[in-house]
Parts: C-alpha cells; structure tokens; sequence
C-alpha cells in the first residue's frame, strides 16, 4: 500500500466528483443515507446504551456509504445491504470494524467529558437573545483528533486488510500530508453550502417569506450533506494506492510507502 501526495487543487476535484457521483444515483445515495440517520435516531431511543450503540457503527456506517459511492460511481446501483459491507467481509474484518468502532466511542466519550468540564454548564440566558453554546465549540474542538485519526480508517481495514491501530495510524498521516487538498476540500463545501443555502432560503423568503425559507432549508441541507458523504470515498480512493497498481488515480501524481 502506498501513500498518494495530491495537490491542493485535488480538493475541488473530490467536491465534484462527489456531486457528479451523487447525480448518477441521487434516489438510492439520498435512501441510504436516511436509513443510517434513522438507524441512528432508532439507536439513540435504546435506554441507557443508546448513544453508545450509535458511536459505536459510526465506522462501519461510514464504510456502507463509502461503498455505496464506490458502487455509484462504477455504474452499479448500490442496494440497501452496502450499509452492512463492513460486516459482510469475513469475520476478522467484522472484528476490526467493531474495534474501531469501540475506539471512537470511548475517545467521542473522553472528548465530550473534558468538553463539559472545561466549558462547564452553558450560562443562562434569555429565550429571545442569539449566543454561542461555548461547550459545544470546545466538544467539537477536542473531536478534532478523531476526525484526523477515523478520516480514512474504517476505509483501510475494509478495503486493505490494515489493523485498527495501524488504520488510524494511516489515516492520520496521510490526513496530514494531504492537508492542502483536504483543506482546499473543506472550503469548496462550505462554499457549496453557503451557495445553494443562500439560493434557496432567498427563494423560500420570497415565496412565503421565513416560514417556508425554513421548512426549504432543512431538506437542503440534508441533501448536501448527503452529497458530502458521498465525496469521502475519493478523498480515500485518491489519498492510498494499492502495491499491485500500476499508476496513482488522478489527481495524485506520486506516491510514497506509508509508514
């Protein structure tokens, strides 16, 4: 396995092929990210273990949708089971993802602890007066870590056999080496959804004004994030680069052995 070094510029390509992926497919790409929302919401409801259960299949829901993508974006249409590829793929990779699984989950629950007791309780406030929730930032902050370390780790233990702790290893120096393009890739979102935000809710205020400038908007956004999933398998695809290949993807022009 080797480590592809993408330009800066790699970043916009992933924004697009991201969208241009999720315009082949957009009924079965749109579907299978609501069934892992509500998985997830149904989740959230168990008494006790609920959240946990949710961080737990964090990973190996984030591989379903990265092999859906993959499905997409080969011509195939990728039916409901892609969720559950992580466990369709013997079981030491089963036991890996859930490893993984369990390593976001109690670092999500070390995050969110030192968040609370570093922000401490949010100040009170009147009903009608905007403020920033200061606990969430500092959560969202200390989550950071785990953002770098899971980028690409569920997608190394699916696709390439690599340990939990070795992926996360992976993942987090190839996140670093590709910093540039995966920069470049977080300003192209936001730029997308500021864009198609703005369209939208303007649309929406002039038609009805801010009631249904807010009911617009919240399918928007969960289309485009939809979108956004679907753009993280070329963030993997082009960052590593199997040993029996003879050429990097595009857009990664050299390659390096990982570490």
């Amino acid at each position: 396995m080797k480590l592809n070094i993408v330009p800066a510029r790699t970043g916009i390509l992933w924004v697009k092929l991201g969208i241009q992926t999720f315009l082949k497919q957009p009924l079965a790409l749109t579907g299978l990210f609501f069934m892992y929302m509500a998985a997830v919401l149904v989740l959230s409801q168990v008494p006790l273990v609920g959240p946990f259960l949710g961080s737990l299949l964090v990973p190996a829901a984030t591989l379903g949708l990265m092999a859906a993508t993959s499905e997409a974006a080969s011509g195939r249409f990728p039916m409901p089971t892609v969720l559950i590829s992580a466990f369709r793929a013997g079981r030491q990779r089963a036991r890996a993802m859930l490893m993984l699984g369990l390593l976001y989950t109690a670092g999500s629950l070390v995050a969110s602890l030192l968040g609370n007791m570093l922000a401490g309780a949010p100040a009170a406030a009147p009903s009608d007066t905007p403020q920033i929730d200061a606990r969430m930032l500092v959560v969202l902050l200390l989550h950071s870590p785990l953002i770098v370390l899971f980028w690409h780790a569920p997608a190394l233990v699916h696709w390439h056999g690599v340990s939990p702790a070795k992926s996360l290893f992976f993942s987090a120096v190839a996140v670093f080496r590709n910093f540039g393009a995966l920069l470049t890739y977080g300003f192209a979102w936001m730029a997308v959804f500021m864009g198609v935000g703005f369209v939208f809710s303007t649309l929406g205020m002039l038609i009805g004004g801010v009631a249904v400038a807010r009911s617009v908007m919240m399918p928007t956004v969960l289309l485009l994030v939809a979108m956004f999933s679907t753009s993280l398998y070329f963030t993997f695809r082009d960052s590593f680069q199997a040993d029996e290949e003879a050429a990097p993807p595009p857009g990664a022009p050299r390659g390096e052995d990982t570490p």
